[in-house]
């Protein structure tokens, strides 16, 4: 919505009966304020101001601005809170978490998508399409933007958090939030830009030309200047500063996870007669219980040796290649079942606590720790795909900082779009593996690059 320059139609104060109505409006608009939260967004007899503006895109939009800062914008009818406003009252809006590398993007007016969002350990908040949400950062409270949901929770969750979660109407840093207050030349002593400009010249601060009849321009600026020097930005507004969370953090709990199997196009001959289509999903057990149901249904159980089973047609292509449909004519169940599993598509199904079950296609990328060299031969411990298990990775990096007393960042994955890594000074494996295993108790199996840890008595 205002990613970029949008064109100002009016700006005017807004006068008390004026007040008392968007007073009204906001009321009915967030039920959770009260009288006095109300009278703080809207006062009484402080600034505010009211900007008709025209967006980038052409849509009307009207800007409640209090102290400077816009607290509250109206688009087609509806009102909608600032992220200066979220910042004061930031449990208003039910609030999804991202990383901290996608806020550039929606700055740049790209909307959320749900591969995005982490899933906190007491799972994300129950909404649905259409409902006004807030964005937030991981390890920050604090909302930079607000969007609406384009599904429920639960849609969310069936779609294994692919596509597009929320359109975004507004982020911190957008045209809606220029960094510096605005210079009102009316309400100086002034009055004029013209004689603004003209006195600026005269103290030699910048110089400005003509260039065309009525229009001048600033062609230079004293920077060195001592009323420039000497100039110190304000402190920024208590509502300005970063909203940390004021509970306790909550334990983690490992998420369980589960391997299945989807049916292929080339299996679905297979698997349809238990009601099953491409696409499909299925556990081990239920993949076994499926090949020895059909193969009794349809009498393949060899009569002399019941640890057989007879190839029919579907079997055979199904199971068999082209060259052995000839030359096979039996096979023991274990290799049976085994060859079924191997035709099959890898899946795996994650369930975080207190969440519904997401099932997801392909295998699940473990966490991957790598060693690298960097500049002066050093070494760094490079830690991947934490989001994956739930972990934020600026928490880990903070508990690696302390513990190995050593640098810790966080940067972007190279050739891997909105990825992220852990990056540690030196070898830093062992406290890794004690971090994982023993107190994030993740299994063995869903890590790789333990085996890099240094030797007793070798120097990290």
């Amino acid at each position: 919505m205002f990613a970029k320059a949008f064109r100002v139609k009016s700006n005017t104060a807004v006068k008390g009966s004026d007040r008392r109505k968007l007073r009204a409006d906001a009321a009915v608009a967030f039920p959770a304020f009260g009288p006095e939260q109300l009278l703080e967004l809207v006062p009484g007899k402080d600034e505010l101001n009211i900007v008709k503006l025209y967006a980038h895109k052409g849509d009307a939009v009207t800007v409640y601005v209090s102290g400077g800062n816009p607290v509250l914008f109206e688009l087609k009818g509806t009102l909608y809170p600032t992220v200066y406003t979220l910042w004061s009252y930031p449990s208003l809006l039910p609030a999804f978490t991202t990383w901290p590398p996608v806020l550039e993007k929606l700055v740049g007016g790209a909307d959320l998508m749900l591969p995005g969002l982490t899933v906190p350990p007491g799972g994300l908040p129950q909404v649905q399409q259409g409902d006004l949400c807030a964005i937030t950062l991981v390890g920050n409270r604090a909302p930079v933007a607000i969007g609406v949901a384009t599904m429920s929770t639960v849609e969310m969750l069936a779609s294994g958090l692919k596509g597009r979660g929320f359109t975004v109407l507004h982020t911190y840093l957008d045209h809606l939030c220029p960094e510096g207050q605005q210079l009102d030349i009316k309400k100086s002593s002034y009055k004029k830009l013209s004689k603004f400009l003209h006195h600026m010249m005269k103290e030699q601060i910048v110089q400005v030309k003509e260039l065309s009849k009525g229009v001048e321009s600033i062609v230079a600026v004293d920077w060195k200047h001592p009323s420039i020097t000497s100039f110190v930005v304000p402190e920024p507004s208590p509502t300005a500063q970063s909203v940390h969370e004021d509970t306790k953090e909550k334990p983690y709990h490992p998420p369980e996870i589960e391997s299945l199997y989807c049916i292929p196009a080339s299996m679905t001959s297979l698997f349809q007669a238990a009601g099953h289509k491409k696409g499909s999903t299925l556990s081990g057990s239920e993949v076994r219980a499926i090949i020895i149901d059909y193969a009794k249904k349809n009498n393949l159980v060899d009569a002399d040796n019941k640890n057989l089973v007879k190839m029919d047609p579907i079997l055979c292509d199904c199971i068999l290649e082209k060259a052995e449909q000839n030359t096979i004519l039996k096979l023991p169940w274990d290799k049976l079942i085994e060859r079924c599993l191997q035709r099959l598509k890898p899946a795996y199904q994650v369930t975080f606590y207190g969440q519904e079950p997401i099932v997801k296609k392909g295998k699940i990328c473990p966490i991957d720790i790598t060693l690298a060299q960097r500049a002066c031969n050093k070494k760094v411990t490079l830690v991947r795909n934490l989001e994956v298990f739930g972990l934020d990775p600026y928490s880990v990096a903070a508990i690696l900082q302390q513990r190995g007393q050593a640098s810790a960042t966080i940067t972007p994955v190279p050739g891997v779009k909105d990825a992220i890594q852990v990056q540690i000074q030196g070898n830093q494996i062992n406290h890794l593996s004690r971090l994982l295993l023993e107190e994030y108790n993740i299994p063995r199996k869903y890590i790789q690059g333990l085996e890099k840890a240094p030797k007793a008595g070798k120097k990290k």
